[in-house]
Parts: structure tokens; sequence; C-alpha cells
């Protein structure tokens, strides 16, 4: 018999994510790719590169069962069920580390702050979808006026020897803010680090509100900025645990847990 594989599609404002886990809950594969205005060509995607890296598989109308989540979930037709990002961040996550109690997900238009169960539901969340500032998106501005890749611009605090604050509430107040504070000389990786601290305390914000328990988490590409982790952990006075697994893709691993999950049963 043939083996049976399971597909978690993530579809993001930004970009898409796909995981595909086998039957014995192992991930074979996963994709990022850019969102296309159309959300079921996203996932299509997103889907079929993940396909692509597992032999025989033959593309992802091969899989056994398909969840799709994120925002655009619902024009995703031909998947057999569509589960909210907040519950397959939780769950990803939990599947990545159960001791894991507390999710900030920092996404391309919004920031989710996430309390998980011992059994990897979700108890409590809380989210800021109101305004871009302390998005993916926010960074990605910042990281331009700097003249730098975000992969760059996430290094650049490191080095800083104080923090230039970031007073601006307004996601195009804040770019003003930091143009002027570059134009009159402050130093680069101070004004960064005054950004990341900035970001870091709207999570901190979103926290306060669902209760911070150990251990701690980041999922989204936002993730990947080791700066703005390093001014999160000392805002909540807290670890932040690093995932086995690219944190950008914790939904779409968390929606093919399900996948498998209720495909098996």
């Amino acid at each position: 018999m043939a083996p049976k594989y399971f597909g978690g599609c993530d579809v993001g404002s930004t970009t898409g994510k796909a995981a595909i886990l086998d039957e014995n809950g192992a991930v074979v594969a996963s994709s990022i790719v850019p969102s296309e205005i159309d959300p079921e060509i996203t996932s299509i995607n997103a889907l079929e590169k993940a396909c692509s890296q597992v032999a025989g598989l033959g593309g992802y109308r091969h899989l056994a069962r398909i969840v799709g989540t994120g925002y655009g979930r619902n024009e995703v037709p031909f998947a057999h069920e569509n589960i909210s990002e907040i519950s397959c961040h939780a769950i990803g996550a939990y599947f990545c580390n159960p001791k894991i109690k507390t999710i900030v997900d920092i996404g391309g238009q919004d920031v989710k702050a996430v309390s998980v169960a011992d059994d990897g539901s979700v108890l409590e969340f809380a989210m800021n979808d109101k305004c871009a500032a302390g998005t993916g998106r926010f960074l990605e501005a910042m990281s331009r006026i700097f003249r730098m890749d975000l992969d760059t611009f996430s290094l650049l605090s490191l080095n800083a020897a104080k923090i230039i604050p970031v007073t601006a509430q307004c996601s195009v107040f804040a770019e003003s803010e930091v143009i002027s504070l570059l134009a009159r000389k402050s130093p680069p990786e101070e004004v960064a680090a005054g950004i990341n601290a900035a970001v870091s305390k709207r999570c901190f914000s979103l926290l306060k509100r669902i209760g911070m328990r150990p251990l701690a988490t980041v999922t989204g590409g936002c993730a990947k900025n080791r700066g703005l982790i390093k001014a999160l952990a000392k805002s909540i006075n807290m670890e932040v645990a690093p995932l086995p697994v690219d944190p950008q893709i914790i939904g779409a691993l968390g929606a093919a847990v399900f996948a498998r999950r209720n495909g098996k049963n």
C-alpha cells in the first residue's frame, strides 16, 4: 500500500507556507512562497513546491488530507478542512516542543499572542490588527529606510552600545521619526535597537492580556530577526525558545498536524 501523506497550507498576507507529514508524524517537506493576489493560487504553489520534495507523491491532489489556515484559508476550495491560524500555531508549536506555553506570532499584517494549554489547544489569545506598527510589514519598511535587506537589518541592533527610543505609535510617524534620527547622524545600530525595543513592547502589551507562562517562543517570519528576539526576551524577562523548524512554517505545520490527526481518525 502506498504511504499516506498529510498536508497543511498557511495562506498569509505576504507568503504562503506548506508542510507535509508522513503517517508516522515526521516532517518530510515544507515550503515558503510569495503570496499571489488569488489565495487559491498561493496555496497550490506552496503545496506543489512542498510535494516536489517527496519522492513519488505526485502533487498536492495525492495528499490523504489537506487542512488550510491563515487569512486566505476560506479561499482554498480543495482543502478538506479549514482551521484558524491561532489554533494551528498553538498545535504547531506544541508539536515542536510540548513545553511551550506562550506564543507570539508576528505576521505580515498583525501580531497575535497565544496561551497554549497542556494538550496544545488554545487557552487564550489577543491580537493587534488595527495598525501595521510592530508587524512584518513595519519591519520591512524599516529595513528599506536603512537600505538593507531584512537579514542584514535583523543583525544590526546586536552591535548597539545603547538604545535610542523610537516613540511614535503609528507606523507612518515611526518611519518619519527614524528618518529624522538617521539624518541627525544617530548611530544606525542604536536606532535599530530602538525599533526592536518598540516592537517588543507592543508584543509585551498583548502578552500581558493573556498571561505569560514559560516556555515562550516566537513564530512567523519575524522570529528570524535576532535583534527583535533579544529585545523581546529582555522585555518579558523570559527565555524565548528557538524552534527546531523554520518558525515561518509553524502555522502550516500545525495545519498538517490537524490533517494527520483527523485523517487517521
